[in-house]
């Protein structure tokens, strides 16, 4: 009973971990790697694997993040309060927040929970992450919570961006991006990029790249590239998913299918419905 305690304390540790801006297992004995904390089959594992895979996919996303920290004085890990000020309801919520912008974070706290209570900020609507199901802010609900989730939500016109998956993060370059799109509001993200191993960002070297998302006319604008590094990518491929309150498209980062953008640093407008 003690192993399994500890397995899904490692689990939800490792959930909510993931959506950190510093990202590490430490400690000593019982070790912590993924293999030493239980089988293959196990749920622990599993779920452990599937955040840790999810984390290198967002890199576009968490190092644009870091890039805003450094450049603009940008918070990555965000409550509520921060982005919700209008809404009093958040204003004692101490157990949620925003990584970034787009993602609302609710970590599992309470051994054997198969839900949790959320409460959906008011202004916005929000997409489970998971499946996109909608829902409308300024409500509390009970999200799903099984072993291996955690809830997630999207905050509607949000743009993800989703790169490779990575063993680690200097193995292959971002040279195609899955861009998810999620209606309900105009969006707008900056996609940072820099050599990514020292410190030439310092001097001006890295690349800025807006997309902006208009909800009334359901078009996604990537404007021209900004700066420039050495060794950066002249050419990259976007795959543009939208997503929609109608639903019926779960997260799937395996497939790269979507409307795709080929992309040399000129502005380009695309149609997305």
């Amino acid at each position: 009973t003690d192993l399994e305690e500890w397995r899904e304390l490692m689990t939800r540790w490792y959930q909510f971990g993931a959506f950190a801006p510093l990202f590490r297992v430490h400690g000593q004995f019982p070790y912590r790697e993924i293999f030493n904390t239980a089988p293959e089959d196990h749920p622990a594992y599993k779920s452990m694997l599937y955040y840790d895979k999810l984390r290198y996919r967002l890199l576009p996303y968490t190092y644009s993040l870091a890039g805003s920290a450094y450049h603009n004085n940008y918070t990555i890990m965000r409550g509520l309060v921060m982005d919700f000020s209008n809404d009093k309801n958040v204003n004692s919520i101490g157990d949620q927040f925003l990584f970034g912008p787009s993602l609302l974070i609710n970590p599992v706290y309470t051994q054997g929970a198969q839900q949790r209570t959320v409460y959906l900020p008011a202004g916005a609507g929000w997409y489970d992450l998971y499946s996109n199901k909608y829902e409308k802010g300024g409500k509390i609900i009970e999200a799903p919570a099984p072993y291996e989730r955690m809830p997630v939500y999207v905050r509607e016109g949000s743009i993800i961006p989703f790169g490779p998956e990575l063993q680690y993060t200097a193995e292959k370059k971002a040279d195609s991006i899955l861009l998810y799109v999620y209606q309900g509001a105009n969006g707008t993200f900056t996609l940072y990029e820099d050599e990514g191993l020292n410190y030439n960002y310092e001097k001006g070297m890295f690349t800025n790249t807006r997309f902006d998302y208009s909800d009334n006319d359901q078009t996604l604008t990537i404007q021209n590239r900004e700066g420039q590094f050495p060794g950066m990518l002249q050419e990259r491929v976007f795959v543009v998913r939208y997503v929609t309150k109608t639903g019926g498209q779960k997260l799937d980062l395996d497939s790269w299918k979507g409307v795709t953008v080929r992309y040399t640093g000129k502005k380009q407008t695309i149609k997305l419905k």
